[in-house]
């Protein structure tokens, strides 16, 4: 199979208009994007749009001056009695807006409560219960996302947040919109069979591979290691730059890969010591630095040039990245 006759290579190619469709219709989320009085805002959602709100929760609390908490829904369904929820924002966040669970812990959320807006990437709502249930919708796209694999709504699920801390502090400049899709319009119109050219065979060979980031950069890292997980069948893993250094790097060898992703310009402290660690273990290793783009917006770019080499690697054993053994669209856990 070649890499460009993908479904999730048409939807990486497609990256760059769709973020610029959302940016035309970005003001509706001045009614859609609710917080509390106090500015406090909860977010739930699984696999990669869960990825997605840990980068919401950076880019809110650090850009927006918005608290942003986490809700794992075991603790909700198994709670002893209701919990104080009124006048609390819930935002959920799905793919598909039908994950049973997700609707579910958001059901009770608002029974207790809540005002709910639901992140989605399915426009027709007979099809999309979270939508419905919210009544607040954050569509990300008219474009289906076919494959397993979250890619392109993954991109649009961190543009949407980008975009709510804009309309509620004002934080960012419009050109570092604009300009992040044109980066993301030049990065995937390069063959995509280049990726990892240098280090690819290392990396093909290698018995674990390790995603370390710090802040925004952490949720690229989870949903890069999710992706190799998905599409190429690799032992990946996910780090904030101190997670990794407290335990994790004590599993890494000679045998192993790790990428560190950096916003740009000299690595970050926290990423010398692990660079530093990486250099005593003898593990080969790839710094990941954005040399263009405004941070946060260049995560994108760098989310989009891991989901490249998460194809090829799969491409490489012969797998079929859109549907890979074992895993289905919507992931029935509840």
């Amino acid at each position: 199979m070649k890499i460009e006759d993908t479904l999730t290579a048409k939807d990486i190619r497609e990256i760059p208009e769709l973020l610029e469709n959302f940016s035309r219709g970005s003001q509706s989320l001045k009614k859609t994007a609710i917080r509390s009085k106090d500015k406090v805002v909860y977010l739930v959602g699984r696999g990669s749009s869960g990825n997605a709100t840990l980068f919401a929760k950076y880019v809110w609390e650090t850009c927006a001056g918005t608290i942003t908490n986490f809700i794992h829904p075991h603790s909700i369904f198994e709670a002893a009695r209701p919990l104080n929820f009124k006048g609390q924002a819930v935002w959920a966040f799905s793919q598909s807006g039908k994950s049973p669970d997700i609707v579910a812990c958001l059901k009770k959320l608002m029974a207790w409560g809540a005002g709910a807006a639901a992140v989605t990437n399915e426009a027709d709502l007979a099809r999309n219960p979270l939508a419905r249930l919210a009544g607040r919708h954050i569509l990300l796209s008219r474009s289906p996302e076919l494959p397993v694999a979250a890619t392109k709504s993954f991109i649009l699920q961190l543009w949407a947040v980008l975009w709510t801390a804009q309309i509620w502090s004002g934080c960012f400049k419009e050109s570092d919109f604009s300009d992040t899709v044109k980066l993301a319009r030049r990065l995937v119109a390069a063959p995509f069979a280049q990726a990892g050219q240098g280090f690819f065979k290392q990396l093909k060979k290698a018995q674990m591979i390790g995603f370390v980031g710090r802040g925004p950069y952490n949720a690229v890292a989870d949903d890069s290691a999710l992706k190799f997980r998905e599409m190429a069948r690799a032992h990946a893993l996910g780090y904030s730059a101190a997670e990794f250094l407290h335990g994790p790097v004590g599993a890494y060898t000679r045998r192993d890969f790790v990428f560190l992703l950096s916003p740009g310009g000299p690595l970050p402290e926290d990423l010398l010591k692990v660079k530093k660690a990486l250099d005593e273990r003898g593990t080969p290793y790839r710094v990941v630095a954005q040399k263009a783009g405004r941070y946060p917006f260049n995560c994108l770019l760098a989310d989009i040039e891991m989901k490249l080499l998460a194809l090829n690697l799969a491409a490489s054993r012969g797998l079929n990245p859109d549907n890979p053994k074992g895993l289905k669209k919507v992931t029935l856990t509840f």
